[in-house]
């Protein structure tokens, strides 16, 4: 069996470890991938100074070196390889292509220049081809970042971080430089629920607290827990939100601290407004109480009461979302593919679309942590392989991968191989190990297509 998947992040290679596992049957997997380079979020949305999470790769490398695996960078899904293309050289076709774009927060000011989404920033800082032109002004002393998931974690904490720190990081060149002119001195972190429900995971909140130059500043009323969140702490099953409380308890107890820098940490308060003549300027937000409504739901509630912050720069880090592929069926409201078990719907009939399938955050959302894509990316490898057991006439099928790289070049297309990859991953350890630093990335399209064409000559 020949399957081809497209999005080289970790659902795809826990796919493909999966499918080139199987011993009853011989599968061959082509991993493609927009990009030049492969592991998605993995090289451009981990943040650069938490390199012990890149440190997956290493199974993602061992994936590419089994018989059967060819990687094919440089290839866009529905543009160079269209979906009855795919078909007529594959068995199955599965898309991990993840969830790139980002949610936004529906008010009044959105679109004032400084105001961004956080997905934008990270791509920026890691040095993602798509953004690495992008600007963000940080001469203001003061910005805001609504969210308090990990990702807003990141940005804040690349925000405030120390730029010495981070040049010891594979932090893209052009990042570094600005955030050594950066004038921000207070970042805000805005959470519409209470410590007990914020999304951040503990690690992340005590190196929030230990960061060095940076103090972080919690407001005691805050983080009260009324009766709500008494029953909000009694119905869970794991002792973090706890955790994450009595941490920040201590924390208040610091006030303002000392150092120049602060992340000010703000829970119970919703955007309603961002306001500016011309650019950003100020948050308007409103103070919250957390409820339980009829259903047993912990939800956020207005007072009426309203604040306003002064700052020069807004990142919404309210969530991910997948972006329509072509010749795909495609939920807008949650931003998947639709699916049942893995298997594409059409969803005016409920069809089954045949041999096409779906993995990771295209298919679930945007949730969980990088090693969850994996109990998802088997499921849906399941489906496929029951697929073909219960399908005698797929073996009858027409499909020859190996006309697969004289059909792209018939098109002009550069194709990256994981071999072209590892030489540009060479150069880019070996630019940085000069520096003291892990890597030196390359951060535009034409680098990294030149890098890889380096290796030939």
């Amino acid at each position: 069996m020949d399957v081809a998947i497209f999005g080289a992040g970790p659902a795809g290679f826990f796919a493909a470890e999966e499918l080139l596992h199987q011993t009853g049957r011989a599968v061959t997997v082509d991993l493609f991938d927009r990009l030049p380079t492969p592991y998605g979020l993995v090289r451009d949305g981990v943040a650069p100074d938490h390199q012990h999470t890149k440190d997956v790769v290493r199974q993602f490398e061992k994936t590419a070196a089994r018989p059967g695996f060819r990687f094919f960078g440089n290839v866009t899904f529905g543009v160079d390889f269209s979906l009855s293309e795919v078909l007529a050289h594959y068995h199955q076709v599965l898309l991990t292509t993840g969830a790139e774009a980002d949610r936004h927060l529906g008010i009044p000011g959105e679109d004032l220049p400084g105001s961004h989404p956080a997905t934008a920033f990270v791509a920026w800082f890691n040095g993602h081809p798509d953004y690495r032109d992008a600007h963000f002004d940080l001469s203001a002393e003061h910005a805001v970042v609504v969210g308090n998931g990990n990702v807003a974690m990141d940005v804040a904490r690349i925000l405030a971080r120390s730029v010495d720190e981070l040049a010891r990081t594979d932090i893209a060149d052009h990042a570094l430089e600005a955030l050594r002119h950066s004038r921000i001195t207070d970042v805000y972190l805005l959470g519409r629920r209470g410590p007990a429900q914020a999304a951040f995971t503990h690690p992340e909140l005590h190196e929030m607290a230990t960061l060095s130059g940076v103090d972080l500043v919690v407001r005691p009323e805050e983080i009260e827990v009324d009766a709500a969140n008494q029953a909000f702490l009694a119905q869970q099953h794991s002792r973090h939100p706890q955790r994450n409380l009595e941490l920040l308890i201590a924390q208040s107890a610091k006030g303002e601290g000392r150092e120049r820098r602060k992340i000010r940490m703000r829970f119970f308060v919703s955007p309603v407004e961002i306001q500016g003549s011309g650019r950003v300027e100020r948050i308007r937000v409103e103070r919250n109480h957390l409820e339980q409504d009829a259903a047993g739901n912990f939800v956020a509630r207005g007072s009426g009461v309203f604040e306003e912050i002064p700052c020069g720069l807004v990142f919404r880090s309210v969530g991910y979302k997948g972006r329509p592929l072509v010749g795909l069926p495609f939920d807008d409201r949650t931003g998947t593919i639709p699916h049942r078990e893995g298997r594409v719907i059409d969803p005016r009939t409920g069809a089954t679309m045949a041999r096409v399938y779906v993995a990771g955050w295209i298919k679930r959302g945007p949730t969980g942590v990088i090693g969850t894509n994996r109990a998802d990316a088997v499921a849906s490898v399941r489906a496929m392989l029951a697929d073909a057991d219960a399908d005698p006439a797929l073996e009858t099928l027409g499909a020859d991968p190996a006309a697969v790289p004289a059909f792209l070049a018939r098109k002009s297309i550069q194709v990256v191989t994981f071999e072209a990859w590892k030489h540009i991953d060479a150069l880019e350890v070996a630019a940085g190990h000069e520096l003291g630093r892990p890597r030196k990335k390359f951060t535009s399209r034409e680098d990294l297509l030149a890098a890889a064409r380096s290796r030939a000559g």
